[in-house]
């Protein structure tokens, strides 16, 4: 392999990590809180879908972002209500929300795209960084569209707030003990609320990054398994932001083998290369990879 096909596997990896990202920092953020979102999966494709249809209708990437958001919040506020407020088990009721997003995107999709339909809709364009994205090597790296320095932005902000402010040790507090959060006087309820909104938000970006960022179209159930994987990165990260960001980027990098490999021409079967994200992630899940320490009050629900 030479040198340039490194930067070009580097960047790729970097590419198909970044909806896992967005998806895997909000599933973190609602986590720490107590809150398991099965239903990741579930709001990645209504995000992917919400964002395209509005692509498609305003012809402006951004007002299809914003419209991959305002898809997603339903679908986000049914998971909180469920799980929050009325209790319902988390890992039952993020299973049924994926079925029920699956079966309306695809009805969705065919009604306004058609059956058989490949249509190209508006996205975002590359926005390579002045001078980095001109260096020999690395420069491939350099050359992504601007939500992979947004994904970068909000990871940053995040691991702020959750190591350096009182809403963050709050928050982090509600995933320990949240009875001691409650006598101290903070909404259990409220806190466990907007984690689950948040973890919403940012699934929404990682699926519209996927129908107007990355392939600027979309076809049924185009996560395939993402909201899964991020999910998976958070167990395999240990649940800390710098784990886990490192999780999603060995994730992208397994996928971009799919592609890398064949091309230099190397006898490993594809099935196995398409196999490889979700065996790592078996491993992950199965504490194969080292000791996993989760939130103590995890998949808990609060009662006063």
């Amino acid at each position: 392999m030479t040198l340039e096909l490194v930067a070009i596997f580097l960047a790729s990896s970097f590419r198909l990590a970044i909806p896992l990202l967005f998806a895997a920092t909000g599933e973190l953020v609602s986590e720490r809180a107590g809150v398991v979102n099965m239903s990741i999966e579930g709001m990645m494709l209504a995000g992917a879908f919400g964002g395209a249809i509005g692509a498609a209708m305003t012809g402006s990437p951004l007002l299809g972002l914003a419209c991959a958001v305002l898809a997603v919040l339903p679908v986000a506020l049914l998971q909180s209500v469920l799980t929050n407020t009325l209790r319902a088990n988390q890992i039952v009721t993020g299973i049924g929300i994926n079925i029920l997003v699956l079966g309306l995107t695809t009805l969705g999709y065919r009604e306004f795209f058609g059956a058989r339909s490949r249509t190209t809709i508006p996205g975002f364009d590359a926005w390579p960084v002045p001078v980095l994205s001109d260096l020999p090597l690395v420069g491939p790296l350099f050359q992504q569209i601007g939500m992979a320095w947004l994904a970068i932005a909000i990871i940053l902000a995040v691991g702020a707030v959750l190591t350096m402010t009182g809403l963050g040790i709050t928050l982090r507090a509600v995933g320990e003990n949240p009875q001691a959060v409650a006598k101290a006087g903070r909404s259990v309820l409220a806190l466990r609320h907007g984690a689950v909104l948040f973890a919403g938000i940012m699934s929404a970006l990682g699926g519209a990054f996927l129908s107007i960022g990355d392939i600027h179209t979309f076809t049924e159930g185009m996560t395939n398994g993402a909201g899964y994987l991020a999910i998976t990165a958070v167990i395999f990260g240990s649940w800390k932001l710098g784990r886990t960001v490192m999780a999603c980027l060995l994730f992208g990098a397994a996928t971009a083998l799919q592609f890398q490999l064949p091309a230099l021409g190397l006898g490993i079967p594809n099935a196995l290369l398409i196999m490889l994200p979700y065996l790592l992630a078996f491993l992950a899940v199965a504490g194969l990879v080292g000791r996993q320490t989760a939130p103590r009050a995890l998949a808990q629900p609060y009662w006063p």
